[in-house]
Parts: C-alpha cells; sequence; structure tokens
C-alpha cells in the first residue's frame, strides 16, 4: 500500500484523536471537567478501547453546520475492558457542538447500544451534552427516540449505567431515568426536564441550575441519582467497582472472589449491636457490617428515603443484594420513597440473578394523611409486587419488630421467601402490644378503677400470649430462632443450597405492576 496513503490515514485519525482546538480542552479543563477520551480513560483498563466509527461525520447542511464537520460528531463510542469484563461505552464530548445530539451522533449511539445488547454487555454512558443539535430541527429528536427505545430494549437485559458529567437538560434526561443506575458529579452536572429560566419565566420561581437538578438535589430529594461524588475521578473510580460486582447479562451469575473472610466467622458483638428493647434505635449500617465479607458493601441511593437501606455485598464472594430497615430514620417505617426505593432494587436484582437477603426491623407503614394522599397503598404495592414476582433466591431475617402489613411486605414466608429466619429479640404481630391492647380491651380498660394500671397488664398479657418469640416458629411461619452470632454462617450456608434454585412464573407477555 502506498505510504501516502497510510499518511493520510494517520493525520486523519491524529485529528480525531486530539479533538477540535487546544483552547476548547482548555475551557473544558477549566471547569473542572475531564474530556471524554480522558473519561474512558479512567473507566476501561489500560489500553483496552476500541474505538467505533471514530471517523463518522455529520451530512446536515444549514444554518452554518456545513463548514463545521468535525470527526466523531461530538460522541466517542467502542467497547473495552473493566478488570478483564467487556464493557461497552459511549461519551458526549463536549468540545464539539456542546455535546449536542444530531443524526449522525444518534445513529452511533444506536448502534453502539445494539452491539451492547448482541454481545450481552454492560453499557455505560457518560453524558455531558447541551441536548439535540437545534440546526437539526426533528431528525435530532428521533435520535432520542432511538436511544430511549434501546434503553427499554435493554432493561434487564444488560445492566446500563448513566454517568452525569454535565448539564442534561429537556427530553435527553429520559435516557438515565431509563438505565439502571445514575452517577453524578457535584457542580459540574444538572438534570433536568425545563431549566432555571423557564421555571422563573411560568411560575415566577428564581433557582440556579444546581439547585434546580443539582447532584445533591438527584440524590437527596428526588432520588432521580443513586451516586453523588465531589469529582470524576472518584465518580468513575466508582462506576468501576459497581460493574465488578455485576454480571454481564441476565444470562450469567455475578462474578464471584475469593474471600478471606471465614464463612463461619461468629459475630457475638451483634448480640449487644441491637438492643432488645424495640423502642430503641440502631444503625443498621453495624449490622451489615458485621454480616457481609470484610465489611465491606456498595449502597444505592444512600442519601434518599433513608429508613431503608439498599445495598451490594458479598457473602462468602457471592453477590447478594440487601434490604434492610433503618431503625435510625423514622424507626425503620416503610413510606411512599422507601417502598419505591426498595421496589426498584428488588427487580434489578432479581432480573440479573442477585439473591437478596432482607433484614426487618419495620414498625409498620407510615401513617399521615399526606402519606394517604400521595398514595401509599399504591407505592407500597410496588415493593410488595417486586418481592412476590422475584424468582431468585430470596432470605428474609426479622430482627425486632415486624408489625402489620409492612411485615408481610418485607419478603416474609407468606409472599414467597425461600426461607425466613428470626433472633430471639423479633416479635411478629398485627401491631404492637400497646394498640392491640387499647383496640380488643378498649371497653373494659375503660370500664376500670385503675384505667393504666389495668391497661399495662394487659398489654402484658398480650405479648406473653401473642407476641413472644417463639410465637411465629410454632406456626410455621418463621424457619428457625437462630442465635445472632450465628447469622454470618447460617446466611451463606442457605444461599448455598438455593444456588441451583429454579423457578418459573406463569407465561406472559408481562405483569401489570402498580404504577
Amino acid at each position: 500500500m502506498p505510504q501516502e496513503t497510510m499518511d493520510e490515514l494517520a493525520v486523519i485519525r491524529a485529528e480525531a484523536l486530539r479533538g477540535p482546538s487546544e483552547r476548547a480542552t482548555e475551557a473544558q479543563h477549566a471547569k473542572g471537567k475531564l474530556t471524554a477520551r480522558e473519561r474512558i480513560g479512567l473507566l476501561l483498563d489500560p489500553d483496552s478501547f476500541r474505538e467505533v466509527e471514530q471517523l463518522r461525520r455529520h451530512r446536515a447542511t444549514g444554518f452554518g453546520l456545513e463548514a463545521k464537520r468535525p470527526y466523531t460528531d461530538g460522541v466517542i463510542t467502542g467497547w473495552g475492558t473493566v478488570e478483564g469484563r467487556t464493557v461497552f461505552v459511549y461519551a458526549h464530548d463536549f468540545r464539539i457542538f456542546g455535546g449536542a445530539l444530531g443524526e449522525a451522533h444518534a445513529t452511533k449511539i444506536h448502534k453502539i447500544m445494539d452491539m451492547a445488547i448482541s454481545a450481552g454487555a454492560p453499557l455505560v454512558s457518560l453524558n455531558d451534552g447541551a441536548g439535540a443539535r437545534i440546526q437539526e430541527g426533528v431528525s435530532a429528536l428521533a435520535g432520542y427516540g432511538g436511544i430511549f427505545q434501546r434503553n427499554t430494549r435493554a432493561s434487564g437485559v444488560i445492566p446500563q449505567i448513566s454517568v452525569m458529567l454535565g448539564p442534561c437538560a429537556g427530553g435527553a434526561a429520559y435516557s438515565p431515568a431509563l438505565t439502571d443506575f445514575v452517577f453524578m458529579v457535584r457542580e459540574t452536572s444538572q438534570m433536568f426536564i425545563t431549566g432555571p429560566d423557564v421555571v422563573k419565566a411560568v411560575t415566577g420561581e428564581e433557582i440556579s441550575q444546581n439547585g434546580l437538578g443539582g447532584a445533591d438535589v438527584h440524590a437527596e430529594t428526588s432520588g432521580v441519582a443513586h451516586f453523588a461524588y465531589d469529582d470524576e475521578e472518584t465518580c468513575i473510580a466508582e462506576v468501576r467497582y459497581l460493574i465488578g460486582m455485576l454480571p454481564s447479562n441476565n444470562r450469567e451469575n455475578p462474578p464471584t472472589v475469593a474471600s478471606d473472610d471465614p464463612a463461619d466467622r461468629r459475630g457475638d458483638v451483634l448480640l449487644d449491636l441491637v438492643p432488645a428493647d424495640g423502642n430503641r434505635p440502631y444503625d443498621m449500617h453495624k449490622v451489615i457490617e458485621e454480616l457481609v465479607d470484610d465489611g465491606d458493601y456498595l449502597e444505592i441511593h444512600e442519601r434518599w428515603a433513608t429508613n431503608i437501606i439498599c445495598a451490594m455485598a458479598r457473602l462468602d464472594g457471592h453477590v447478594v443484594g440487601v434490604v434492610a430497615s433503618q431503625p435510625l430514620s423514622y424507626a425503620g417505617v416503610l413510606d411512599i420513597h422507601s417502598s419505591e426505593k426498595a421496589a426498584r432494587f428488588v427487580q434489578f436484582c432479581d432480573a440479573f440473578n442477585i439473591p437478596l437477603v432482607t433484614l426487618v426491623d419495620v414498625p409498620g407503614f407510615l401513617p399521615g394523611v399526606d402519606q394517604e394522599h400521595g398514595g401509599i397503598i399504591r407505592h407500597g404495592a410496588k415493593l410488595l409486587y417486586a418481592y412476590c414476582n422475584a424468582t431468585v433466591p430470596r432470605i428474609s431475617l426479622i430482627l425486632r419488630k415486624a408489625y402489620g402489613g409492612a411485615y408481610i411486605v418485607m419478603d416474609s414466608q407468606s409472599i414467597g421467601a425461600d426461607l425466613c429466619y428470626a433472633w430471639p429479640t423479633n416479635e411478629i404481630a398485627v401491631m404492637g402490644a400497646e394498640g392491640a391492647a387499647n383496640v380488643i380491651f378498649r371497653r373494659r380498660i375503660a370500664e376500670s378503677d385503675d384505667p393504666e394500671g389495668v391497661r399495662g397488664q394487659l398489654v402484658k398479657e398480650y405479648r406473653a400470649e401473642l407476641m413472644h418469640p417463639y410465637y411465629a416458629a410454632e406456626r410455621g411461619l418463621v424457619d428457625d430462632v437462630i442465635d445472632p452470632a450465628g447469622t454470618r454462617h447460617l446466611l451463606i450456608r442457605s444461599l448455598e443450597m438455593l444456588r441451583s434454585k429454579h423457578a418459573d412464573l406463569p407465561s406472559r407477555k408481562h405483569g401489570n405492576q402498580p404504577a
């Protein structure tokens, strides 16, 4: 082949790799942001990235576009490896058209999404774009439609992770919302459907971009973001960590690693960690740390709906999903947000063959007009539906309180938990003893000469008769009442037995889960 041909290819490729200009790169860095290629370099193993359609250019004309046709068209697509496992990625290049999506840009993304689905490998999007390319009109909008359609087709088939590293406004925000996990970086990333200017024009409210749709807003208030970090390097490192705990697709199991933490390690600290008095709070995080390998876990939605904990962890090297009440927050009650948070996590674990361990200390659903008018019935039903529909191994452990409908919803034996264990401190009942006595013995208490004394005596009688720690076990609703110190070993042995579990759902197109 003539040398001049190879020289021409080298020049073109160097131009594509370099990007638009050094000034554009400096402007990106000045905002505290990395370039698209720098981000891909952090995400993937060294020298593993293979780019697709690097030399793609748009064909649009008008509004000066015909004079500006950079290579890549503002998005870098391809595949590489994370810890040796194949991962597909696309990254908006904000230096080119502000990362705005045009027809060629969208077609590149469509192609890499199709490749990820076909290959059965995770897809990571590194988002830093200004939305639709206005100069290309409806063609750009149609490009978003193709992305949304593929997000939906890939849902439950391959893990999809959205990393927000810049602005994401309008319809573009729906793609991250369709994916499994959303990561954001404080100060530099924002997500909203209508920006501050539109909000002010319509409602008169004045608010900044970060105040409207910044990382902390979505991590704490809206629940749109699962993770928020201070810088891109930490954020992308955590993406790598998460990928290391996920299977490549729904036909595989999560990767297993060798564990130096003994499977039969006793947790004597648990005997004192959880107070026997059901009214005293404690931190469920410490219980999880004591149970899982090396005390290491990745919490999902850590700062949203904090009355329930959802986390990925390992037991004897095998990945599990942990759903746990958090008595430190609203006494661990279930409400609208915690039900939604846990339901989606349960569905994700079930889709990707991740066993579920549920740690229960729940006093019920949160009472209140706001909760009832906000639809706690249908939102609570989401969690119920998710558990009932899950076919992965499921183990529930009742530490203390498990009252009313919340007991049933938190993966009780009656909705299909494979194994249900309880500590000797468990109280499983329709409601607390005080409330039950007030209902059952209302007239007797009212007619007594010493109402408080009689109430106290009846509460003791009710607790002794119907709420003692072996009541549920005697009726087969709990498989065993166990020594808390041996919980870790028992969970590991039980999950090992359940590893070959196979369960079929009725033949159907799909269920109609609560909205």
